[in-house]
């Protein structure tokens, strides 16, 4: 089997854990597969670059700063190859540009487009270990990029299906997939299996376990990802195609998201190519919408809200008011005390009352709902931030997600759906 391996940032925090790492990557050679290793930067050292950044230059050029900040996997492939030497074994570091993973020139944010795995096959034709720089690439014109946060992730998924391995596997500080942050809501259990789809879902809506690009590229080459703890053996969360049996779970996760902003229009008026106007340059300046609903024309009048991440808010403000003033609004409002909960289940296709227990259960603790936005496997909810943990938890126990506790009694709603 060709087996690729994934380690974040706290996984190769130390120089410990690195020999750890390396023990684990020689312990699957020698069971016989092939390996590819992919690394991030050590636990912390991202962040110290990008300060770096910006003690120089606050209104930095964002190819400069991939120059900079692609330096801290350079370190860690060097050291987990040299690792991987001291213990017997063979390997030899790779970063972005030597593989040839080209990416567009989207600086900070890079989109994968194509690899070049030759210099990799070599490699392991002659029996060693290929550890790759996880989170860069380079762009047609040979500039440093990188993929943006949780990139590596990225990297890892994109090389096994260029390799056509048989799995990917993912390591970090987690034992695999929850039915929600451990952190926040304590009963949360493991999920042994995900759909591309749930886990996509999942991942868009505030699951940090992997990058929302990783997850599209395993679901488009069909690569099964595993998502496994770095620090014990347990058989972690497989991603892969649905199954029939998946049905069954109505419901797998409650994922949230805290980094929302909200901006509301008053007074739109209720013509034919308003909304338009208004999105057309957020696009322009780059600003990911989330949520929109506009509401029920009135007097020739109507009100849009929408949702962007909360760290663009300020600029989409600044460029919607420019827009607004123009088309006769009578007022626009921004709020960055707002978060999304979601409920999210493969089986909420074939299944109905999941919005209506969702509802009762976010009333029933004096949470109002703001938004609404539904695909064919979730339903999200805009709420205010401040009952951001008190959401997860119910909704949590409303649908049956809790984990057995020792004396074997579980909540009385069980995750089934209503009729």
């Amino acid at each position: 089997m060709l087996i690729v391996q994934k380690f974040g940032g706290t996984s190769v925090g130390t120089v410990e854990r690195i020999r750890s790492v390396a023990r684990r990557c020689l312990a699957t050679q020698a069971a016989g597969n092939d390996v590819v290793v992919v690394v991030s930067a050590m636990a912390g050292e991202t962040n110290r670059l990008l300060e770096l950044v910006n003690q120089v230059s606050p209104e930095h050029l964002e190819r400069e700063q991939d120059v900079v900040v692609a330096t801290g996997e350079q370190v860690s492939v060097g050291l987990m190859a040299l690792a991987i030497h001291a213990l017997g074994g063979k390997s030899s570091s790779f970063l972005g540009h030597q593989i040839r993973i080209v990416t567009d020139r989207s600086h900070s944010r890079a989109r994968i487009q194509q690899i070049e795995p030759q210099r990799l096959r070599a490699a392991l034709d002659r029996k060693e270990i290929p550890v790759v720089a996880g989170f860069q690439g380079i762009d047609p014109d040979g500039a440093v990029t990188t993929l943006g946060r949780g990139g590596s992730d990225t990297t890892a998924v994109a090389l096994a299906a260029a390799l056509n391995a048989d799995a990917c596997e993912i390591y970090t500080d987690v034992d695999g997939v929850y039915t929600s942050d451990p952190n926040l809501c304590p009963p949360a259990r493991k999920l042994d299996r995900v759909s591309y789809e749930e886990m996509l879902e999942l991942s868009s809506l505030g699951a940090k376990v992997l990058q929302i690009r990783s997850v599209e590229f395993a679901m488009k080459y069909k690569v099964p990802v595993w998502v496994k703890s770095s620090f014990n053996d347990g058989p972690g969360t497989l991603i892969c195609e649905e199954d029939p049996s998946m049905e069954h779970l109505v419901v797998s996760g409650i994922a949230h998201d805290r980094d929302e902003g909200r901006i509301s229009l008053r007074g739109l008026p209720d013509q034919p190519g308003i909304a338009a106007k208004i999105f057309a340059p957020l696009e322009a300046a780059e600003v990911v919408v989330d949520v929109i609903v506009q509401g029920t024309p009135k007097d020739g009048r109507t009100d849009l809200s929408f949702t962007v991440q909360r760290n663009d808010l300020r600029r989409a403000a600044v460029v919607v008011g420019k827009v607004v003033s123009s088309l006769g609004a009578v007022e626009m409002e921004t709020d960055d005390q707002v978060a999304k909960i979601s409920v999210v289940g493969f089986g909420m296709r074939n299944h109905s009352g999941v919005a209506a227990r969702m509802f009762e259960t976010l009333a029933r603790e004096g949470i109002n709902v703001e938004m609404i936005s539904t695909s064919e496997i979730k339903i999200s909810c805009v709420i205010h931030d401040k009952y951001t943990e008190l959401a997860v938890r119910a909704l949590h126990t409303a649908f049956g997600l809790d984990a057995v506790p020792p004396n074997g009694e579980h909540g009385s709603m069980q995750n089934k759906g209503t009729p």
